[in-house]
């Protein structure tokens, strides 16, 4: 397993608890909120998912941007060597 595989799977356990968490917290309020106005409370039930899941897709990116930052410049400095030894 590289490190581009671990960062994503890190990066998936994230998503995985913070949805998770985020579902129980809501089930004990939801029902409160839906009781005063249901669709109301549908609405604002998805504009949170949404900001959470553009939180999320940022998280992976940098994660993404971490495990491959430095593959390249290591790749470029062995074809050097590569060549010097020549």
């Amino acid at each position: 397993m590289n490190p581009g595989e671990i960062v994503m799977l890190i990066g998936l356990a994230i998503i995985v608890y913070v949805l998770l968490r985020a579902k129980g917290f809501s089930a004990v309020s939801h029902g409160a909120r839906e009781a005063e106005n249901p669709h109301q409370a549908r609405i604002g039930r998805e504009a949170e998912l949404e900001r959470e899941v553009q939180e999320l897709r940022e998280r992976v990116k940098v994660l993404e941007r971490i495990a491959t930052e430095g593959h390249e410049t290591r790749l470029l400095s062995d074809e050097i060597e590569k060549l010097r030894d020549k």
